[in-house]
């Protein structure tokens, strides 16, 4: 069987990197892991004995079902995955969301997401996993956690102490707004110009001036221009136009008359 590679993350959650599961372990590498707490209907929880073979904790009670994720696994199908090879339950939705415990010591450096879900068994255990299981009342488990506390996997005992007491939920981080950049004005080294100020001149008042009279204005006659008398042409004499007529208009004479008779 091949070795368990896990995601390795840093102190967000996120993943940073692979190791196998010894490395992990043996270096102290934060990782993922989930708890899933089982309770039948009398408001019992079911706890199951850690096999002796486990490199962690053997043999000490721990959470109904849990286990690490596998590299590039989320935790919600882990969740539904554990249930079923440890306790053999098989559930068609993901178990509910409680709270998420951040990576430290008591975890074994792991950040773990824990679910509740309901079921009264029977269950099928995995005897490479755990010894054996059983119901238990919150009192009674309260009780033997106070008296023998080195009964239980250290990570179950904080999972335990959250779910009596759940942890306040942290408030979200707000974005960065980045800060507009200061402009600095280069300062001259010349001395800074005293501001003057000045007084307003006082008003000049000054003496009226007596009028003085206008001096009248003395009109020059108009120059009179005769008229020229208008020349008058001349008319020619007329040509002894009339003359002829007159010739030609003159009765005939009685010897001219007798010709014509002729």
């Amino acid at each position: 069987m091949s070795e368990e590679i896990f995601d390795v993350v840093d102190d967000r959650d996120r993943v940073i990197g692979r190791q196998t599961r010894r490395e992990v372990h043996a270096r102290g590498l934060k990782h993922r892991a989930v708890h899933v707490l089982v309770f039948n209907q009398r408001g019992e929880l079911f706890l199951q004995k850690r096999s002796f073979k486990k490199d962690t904790f053997p043999g000490a009670w721990d959470s109904s079902a849990s286990g690490h994720l596998n590299s590039g696994e989320h935790y919600d199908p882990c969740a539904v995955r554990e249930l079923r090879e440890e306790i053999g339950l098989f559930l068609q939705r993901c178990p509910k969301r409680q709270f998420k415990i951040d990576a430290c010591e008591q975890t074994g450096r792991e950040f773990v997401w824990v679910y509740r879900c309901e079921s009264n068994g029977p269950f099928r255990l995995n005897q490479e996993e755990l010894e054996c299981g059983a119901f238990f009342k919150p009192d009674h488990i309260n009780r033997w956690m106070a008296e023998r506390p080195r009964d239980f996997a250290d990570s179950f005992r904080l999972v335990w102490k959250y779910f009596l007491n759940p942890p306040p939920p942290k408030p979200p981080k707000e974005k960065a707004v980045a800060k507009p950049a200061k402009i600095k004005v280069a300062q001259s080294s010349a001395p800074k110009a005293k501001a003057v100020v000045r007084k307003p001149a006082a008003p000049v008042q000054r003496k009226p001036h007596a009028a003085t009279p206008a001096k009248p204005v003395k009109s020059k006659p108009a120059k009179q221009t005769s008229a020229k008398p208008a020349r008058i042409a001349k008319a020619k004499p007329a040509r002894p136009v009339v003359k002829k007529l007159l010739k030609a208009t003159k009765p005939a004479t009685p010897q001219a008359n007798r010709k014509q008779r002729r």
